[in-house]
């Protein structure tokens, strides 16, 4: 009776502290630094010095160009596979995606209008972000991160700042791209405070 007991006990305590699914911080904290970031992403494209006209142009300009299209795609099916995979490994892609956005950010963006302070806030919001998750994954963080979508963001970087001298309008695409992957982590995470 006593090892049933014990058994019982010792199942618990592994199921609690193994499931990314109980994190307080999450469950606490994580809305309201997702909606924070969100918001200011927004508050960017308010201060943005490209115009619609603009941005209607440079979209059409990537349109045209398939190679450069192929090249940046959106990675749906990494979201579509994470969507599947367990909580961990939800919450393991959601901080790569988030650390990937943050080295983007801290590239030269002088050529916008955006205010320093906000682009500095959303900076420090989504390292909370990163690192609320990542302290919720603790051991169970795999070292290997995803190459695909490592090698998405470099080349994001590169067909588009790089190759568009860091301007206004490559910037405005970045911050539109941005607020896509924002969302979508943000319905990544979500999906696990529904089930619990």
């Amino acid at each position: 009776m006593l090892n049933r007991i014990l058994f019982v006990c010792l199942f618990l305590a592994l199921c609690t502290t193994g499931s990314a699914l109980r994190c307080s911080w999450m469950e606490n904290e994580f809305r309201q630094l997702s909606k924070k970031s969100l918001d200011l992403i927004d508050t960017m494209s308010n201060n943005s010095t490209s115009t619609t006209e603009d941005a209607e142009d440079e979209d059409a300009e990537y349109e045209d160009t398939d190679e450069e299209d192929e090249t940046v795609a959106f990675p749906n099916d990494l979201y579509s596979q994470a969507s599947k995979a367990s909580a961990v490994d939800k919450l393991s892609f959601t901080v790569q995606v988030l650390e990937e956005v943050l080295v983007l950010f801290k590239r030269n963006h002088n050529s916008t209008s955006w205010q320093k302070s906000t682009v500095e806030n959303l900076i420090t919001v989504v390292t909370r972000e990163a690192d609320g998750l990542h302290s919720c994954i603790g051991s169970h963080m795999h070292k290997k991160k995803n190459k695909k979508l490592h090698m998405y963001f470099k080349r994001l970087s590169h067909h588009v700042l790089q190759n568009k001298d860091h301007s206004a309008e490559a910037w405005e695409l970045i911050r539109k791209e941005i607020t896509s992957h924002l969302l979508r982590t943000d319905v990544l995470v979500s999906s696990l405070l529904k089930t619990n």
